[in-house]
């Protein structure tokens, strides 16, 4: 019998948190973060992560995880996942996964093959953003962890080339595929695009308020770099090019705010092209938790 796991997606900066949370007082549920950098120690401004008041003693898990040295691939992601989703069943709790990084929820709730051989322009959009985001050397760990042979013969500094092996390594055949032994809900948050963006610019700006800038400098000292996979994030890449003299601090916000929205806009691109995706309008949070609520009651029945 597959395990029921509800899904609370959404772009950055759009109210997961509070949704999550709120859910699992309700239903005595435990949360997994699906996000790509909050499993970081020391990540902690840059990620918006999650703070100990706003968890409100609902046990969260993939946070801190990790050391800012650590790589963490989609692989590690599903397999870590997996063994808390059985950790919280066998509590008599309801595993709720929350985050933004779509990849890691697909790989989770469809396998690695992803429907296929045929072609899947959604899948590609995200592993090229994927290289943009965080380097080819992520992707390439990828390509060794699902087809050690095709990365032998695959060029990791042409991308091009590399997004191409990745995507064929991914989506090649039964023996590939990960085994889905979950019935996943859906739900992808959404709002206003414009709203939105006005939350996402005032969140940068409480970033930078809150010490962001200190943030990066500490882990620089620390000895990261852009060779390491967690400050090839949105909020850390920026604020690191900045404190190497690449360009001034007006420059950085302005790039900082950009690239959030973008990041913004291709998480929304990513659930739009997923399977079984319930989104929930949350301009108005009460009646936002009501339709929430509801479908995770008929789900959980």
């Amino acid at each position: 019998m597959k395990k029921k796991v509800i899904f609370i997606l959404g772009p950055t900066a759009v109210g997961k948190t509070y949704f999550s949370v709120k859910l699992a007082k309700e239903i005595g549920g435990e949360i997994i973060s699906s996000d790509s950098v909050q499993i970081y120690k020391g990540l902690d401004i840059g990620s918006a992560k999650v703070t100990k008041d706003e968890m409100q003693g609902v046990v969260h898990h993939a946070i801190d995880i990790l050391e800012p040295e650590e790589e963490f691939s989609v692989y590690d992601f599903v397999e870590y996942t997996k063994q808390k989703i059985d950790e919280i069943y066998a509590k008599g709790k309801t595993p709720i996964v929350v985050g933004g990084t779509g990849l890691y929820v697909k790989a989770l709730t469809q396998g690695y093959n992803f429907g296929g051989i045929s072609k899947d322009d959604n899948l590609r959009n995200e592993l090229e953003n994927l290289a943009k985001e965080k380097g080819n050397d992520y992707l390439f760990e990828m390509l060794k962890t699902k087809d050690p042979k095709m990365a032998e013969k695959t060029d990791k500094f042409n991308t091009v080339r590399l997004v191409r092996a990745v995507e064929i390594a991914l989506s090649s055949g039964e023996k590939q595929k990960n085994e889905v032994d979950i019935e996943p809900l859906i739900i992808a948050l959404n709002r206003d695009r414009e709203m939105l963006y006005k939350d996402i610019n005032k969140r940068v700006d409480i970033m930078l308020e809150k010490g962001l800038i200190k943030e990066v400098e500490n882990l620089k000292k620390k000895g990261l770099t852009f060779e390491n996979q967690c400050m090839k994030a949105i909020g850390y890449k920026e604020v690191l090019s900045y404190l190497n003299g690449e360009y001034d601090i007006h420059k950085m916000v302005e790039l900082l705010k950009q690239h959030s929205r973008n990041y913004a806009k291709r998480q929304l691109t990513f659930l739009r092209g997923m399977e079984n995706v319930n989104f929930v309008d949350v301009e108005d949070k009460d009646f936002a938790y009501k339709q929430l609520k509801k479908l995770v009651e008929e789900f959980l029945k």
